[in-house]
């Protein structure tokens, strides 16, 4: 096991790696936890959950909302969970950010824990401090930044994930080489997605690697004013997609970097040739890279993106694969792109 200190402005959050989430509770000893678990990691571990009295939550981005937040802190008053209770999320990235949100409002704010338990929450949803839920038409609309005491990485959750969330997180790693490490960039290419699940060492080394880009960024800008919104690349599009045709996040978002990427190359002088080096990894991995699109819908549900500013819209783009740049891009302009590039 390592620890590895991320210091963020109000706390210093304690990454365990490659730890035991069981052997952590034993040893921490609590004098009161909520474990706040997702329905499928529940079913698939009920023995070990099963004597802690589990709160279990929905699975799927639909039960990220208000309702389910509400739900939760009910259940929690009618347990008697007070101020000293900790929280543990665990699950995926919509577990995460639901878990984090509550511990930020219930009784005015209770220590917790961030599980992740797939490879998406693993290298970004559960790094950051961010959380919340979507409102009705929108996505993460309603939330606070509220860092963990820590977070634990119990590689034994990953020995029953579906491949296809294997392949849905490792959109955020293609993300986090596209905009910031072009040499990791190149050693996915040199792998597959097989070469991840069927390697122990070498998807602990990636996931490794993506921790410390994540905090890397958000160390150096926690409120998100500068290198934070690098981490948006592919997502105001993606978002948006996400929305309209139920995707799931890491598809969505490999269609928001298709079109960034190229978008990148009509007004930021990105090469096409990397451009397409981004298609090929992105289709290596069985990633979505085309989708017919209503570009009406699409363009209503970008309209409502928090990155909007007035009459532009903050824009990740490419300078070259590793390095992003953030640019305003006036909503009429960024409208005629997105017709030629969808």
């Amino acid at each position: 096991m390592e620890e590895i200190k991320i210091p963020f402005t109000h706390k210093t959050v304690s990454v365990l790696f490659d730890k035991n989430l069981f052997d952590f509770i034993a040893e921490t000893n609590h004098s009161s936890i909520c474990l706040l678990v997702d329905e499928n990691v529940f079913e698939l571990h009920k023995k070990l959950f099963s004597p802690h009295n589990p709160l279990i939550i929905k699975s799927g981005e639909e039960y990220k909302i208000q309702a389910t937040v509400d739900r939760i802190i009910d259940e929690m008053l009618e347990r008697g969970y007070d101020r000293n209770t900790v929280l543990y999320a665990i699950g995926g990235g919509v577990t995460t950010d639901i878990g984090g949100y509550v511990a930020s409002v219930y009784k005015r704010g209770i220590n917790f824990n961030q599980v992740p338990t797939s490879i998406l929450a693993m290298v970004d949803a559960a790094i950051g401090g961010k959380n919340g839920v979507n409102t009705t038409l929108y996505k993460n609309m309603v939330g606070t930044i509220y860092q963990p005491d820590h977070i634990i990485y119990d590689f034994n959750f990953l020995n029953t994930l579906p491949k296809v969330e294997w392949i849905n997180g490792f959109a955020e790693i293609i993300k986090h080489g596209c905009i910031w490490d072009r040499d990791m960039f190149k050693e996915l290419s040199e792998n597959d997605i097989d070469n991840f699940l069927n390697d122990e060492k070498l998807i602990k080394k990636i996931i490794r690697k993506n921790i410390n880009i994540k905090a890397e960024i958000v160390c150096s800008d926690e409120f998100e004013t500068g290198n934070r919104m690098l981490l948006n690349f592919g997502h105001t599009l993606g978002h948006a997609i996400e929305k309209e045709y139920n995707l799931k996040h890491g598809f969505a978002i490999s269609l928001g970097m298709v079109a960034a990427a190229r978008i990148s190359e009509e007004i930021n002088n990105f090469y096409s040739e990397e451009k397409d080096l981004i298609l090929s990894l992105l289709e290596k991995y069985n990633l979505p890279t085309r989708l017919d699109f209503n570009k009406d819908a699409i363009w209503n549900g970008l309209l409502s993106d928090k990155k909007r500013n007035g009459e532009t819209m903050n824009f990740v783009l490419l300078d070259s694969i590793g390095k992003a740049v953030v640019k305003p891009i006036g909503l009429t302009q960024l409208k005629d792109l997105i017709a030629q590039v969808l």
